[in-house]
């Protein structure tokens, strides 16, 4: 947990944003965070437990008011639920929680080479992601994860303060309100070749990706092939015609 000041006394309200309001430019750093998140969201997709009523977003305006200044953080990843409905006909492009549905059960960052503010505690002007995290919004989970080296750090929040978990044998974490283990990976995915972030279910079974899926049907049906033709071998030795069967 890091070394942090008294918290200010804050007064924070939860305004829908207006429509009019210009966001802050925050493009993705780099080629990849973009895979990084869609890794993230794609095997939830098969559960409709948590994709129904859920918001599963990467560098997505997470906003609320402080000293009636409106402040918005862009997470790299983002699970809420449950949601309100989304009513408008234009995209949704922020969230503001209590307002619009619960507070998000996780928030991640993917750091780059250069750290941004995502250890910051600054409190009052540009107001650090670590901060509003931790003290405004109140994320139960908080993921820092380096993809260059696989290092990833997990915080919970105990007591009004972020506290550093720590992982279970394998290395995983367990996120409630996904109801999953957190843990790194090492692989291709994508055309990626490094480290991701993945998931595994309450039994240690890991949430396969599409094309993990295909395989694995394929590698089965494959199987049931080999054995039909044993099967088949079998019985033109013992002088049996299959088509009389």
């Amino acid at each position: 947990m890091l070394a942090q000041p008294p918290v200010p006394k804050l007064s924070i309200s939860w305004p829908v944003l207006p429509e009019d309001f210009i966001l802050p430019d925050a493009p993705v750093e780099n080629t990849d965070q973009p895979p990084l998140a869609a890794a993230l969201k794609q095997p939830l997709t098969r559960f409709p437990d948590l994709i129904q009523d859920a918001l599963i977003v990467s560098n997505f305006a997470l906003c609320a008011e402080i000293n009636e200044r409106i402040i918005c953080k862009a997470p790299d990843w983002m699970y809420v639920k449950p949601v309100h409905p989304w009513q408008s006909r234009q995209p949704r492009r922020s969230y503001t929680p209590n307002t619009e549905g619960a507070i998000p059960q996780v928030v991640m960052e993917f750091l780059s080479a250069t750290y941004g503010d995502e250890y910051s505690v600054e409190s009052e002007e540009n107001v650090g992601k670590w901060f509003f995290y931790e003290q405004v919004i109140k994320v139960p989970r908080y993921v820092i994860f380096r993809p260059t080296t696989g290092r990833v750090e997990v915080y919970s929040l105990e007591s009004g303060r972020y506290s550093r978990q720590t992982p279970d044998e394998q290395g995983r974490y367990w996120i409630p309100g996904l109801d999953l283990f957190l843990g790194v990976w090492e692989g291709t995915h994508e055309g990626r070749t490094g480290f991701w972030l993945r998931w595994w279910d309450a039994q240690g079974n890991i949430l396969l990706f599409s094309e993990e899926r295909a395989q694995q049907a394929e590698a089965m049906l494959e199987q049931e092939r080999q054995r039909s033709q044993a099967l088949l071998a079998q019985l033109c030795e013992m002088g049996i015609d299959p088509n009389q069967l």
